[in-house]
């Protein structure tokens, strides 16, 4: 049976693999604590449940247009002029089902076969195999002896005659770290001097801690508007993953062509989502303001723990809910004979012994590295951290 070259490349997610496994344990009755979904352990808020309650009773369950009810693209472009002062216009929207396949969108919109795209390693796992499947080749930055702080030049050398887009995420996942205003000036001035295409995931911008000011890149260059495609959507702040709303503002042609796109792939998303992403926008702030407060005290609980452990080194996170820990002290040595070679058998022997599951970093093109997601209980944290400190102290 044949199958294409470009579904033969893929990789699947090695962050809903782990996933999966854990659950997978855990149905065979086992206490396996899990680091490694990137999704809140909170309900979505109640003006969600009620919007979406009310759109059922006045029977809201057909299609809706294909980028989304008016009343929700309006509510995203009054959201944007409140929170960055920027200008779009309803007709610049377009709502998907979730931030991931607007990426897709876009690039598949932007990226002709063999054109080349920018991202900073490490990096979000889709991000290269989005590019790959629009026959795009994926040109890697890498920031990891830069403490996840871009060098501006390493990125201009990397540009080319086939480069049509950098991809950037901040706050990152996996990293939690966050490019600053300077940075993403200089990163905005290459894409305008190169004629580029920026796409910029901002879907944890709601998710900053302390001082720390998350910036939107046409906020700070407002030339970059033309260029710029934004991808944020109600998942990560609102507690919404499994609704699957996300939404892209882009220029108005891009827009139309985004939009064109998703008339063939998924039409519009689901019409109840909609209106409930409607009620998290419009009367979910206070919500959003509890469960960041929650995650903060989670950051510092995990960061704290982290900090008595041999072995290891990491940086404390300045947005999202992720810890990127490095390992590299480790390879080489063994657990109870067990030789660690690389980050996923650290992962694998880490689940086996201690039943606590996290990313390893390859996923994210950083193999010297884990990935724990910190969006999870206090009473988990403790007990998972309890677990690995464990494990760290029996590694030789």
């Amino acid at each position: 049976m044949k199958l294409s070259r470009r579904i033969l490349g893929i990789k699947p997610s090695a962050t809903f693999a782990v996933d999966a496994k854990a659950k997978e344990l855990r149905g065979q009755g086992k206490n396996v604590i899990s680091f490694g979904s990137g999704e809140p352990d909170f309900d979505s808020p109640p003006a969600v449940l009620e919007y979406a309650s009310e759109a059922m009773e006045r029977g809201e369950t057909h299609y809706t247009p294909t980028s989304g009810i008016a009343m929700l693209r309006e509510e995203i472009s009054a959201y944007y002029k409140q929170r960055f002062g920027l200008d779009y216009s309803p007709s610049q929207v377009v709502v998907g089902s979730g931030a991931k396949p607007l990426i897709f969108e876009a690039l598949a919109a932007i990226v002709d076969p063999g054109d080349e795209v920018i991202v900073l390693a490490p990096t979000w796992v889709s991000y290269i195999e989005q590019i790959k499947l629009v026959d795009g080749k994926v040109v890697v930055v890498p920031t990891q002896d830069s403490n996840f702080v871009p060098q501006i030049q390493r990125i201009e050398e990397a540009i080319t005659d086939k480069t049509v887009a950098i991809l950037l995420n901040s706050p990152s996942n996996p990293t939690g770290m966050m490019y600053d205003e300077q940075t993403i000036k200089a990163i905005g001035q290459l894409v305008i001097k190169y004629d580029l295409w920026l796409i910029w995931d901002e879907i944890y911008e709601r998710l900053v801690y302390g001082e720390v000011k998350h910036y939107n890149p046409v906020q700070l260059l407002p030339e970059l508007a033309s260029r710029t495609v934004i991808i944020n959507g109600v998942s990560k702040a609102y507690a919404m993953t499994g609704w699957r709303i996300g939404y892209a503002l882009s220029p108005l042609e891009l827009a139309k062509k985004i939009n064109a796109y998703q008339s063939h792939l998924t039409s519009g998303p689901c019409s109840i989502s909609q209106w409930a992403a409607l009620g998290a926008i419009k009367e979910s702030e206070s919500d959003v303001c509890r469960m960041l407060s929650t995650f903060k005290k989670r950051r510092d609980l995990i960061c704290s723990l982290l900090g008595e452990m041999p072995h290891i080194s990491f940086l404390v996170p300045k947005g999202a809910f992720y810890v990127f820990v490095n390992i590299k002290e480790c390879f080489g040595k063994s657990y109870e004979g067990q030789v660690i070679d690389n980050d996923i058998t650290f992962c694998n022997i880490l689940l086996e012994a201690e039943l606590v599951a996290v990313i390893p970093g390859s996923a994210f093109l950083a193999p010297e590295y884990l990935r724990l997601s910190y969006a999870s209980s206090e009473d988990e944290i403790r007990e998972g951290m309890k677990r690995l400190k464990r494990f760290l102290e029996k590694i030789k």
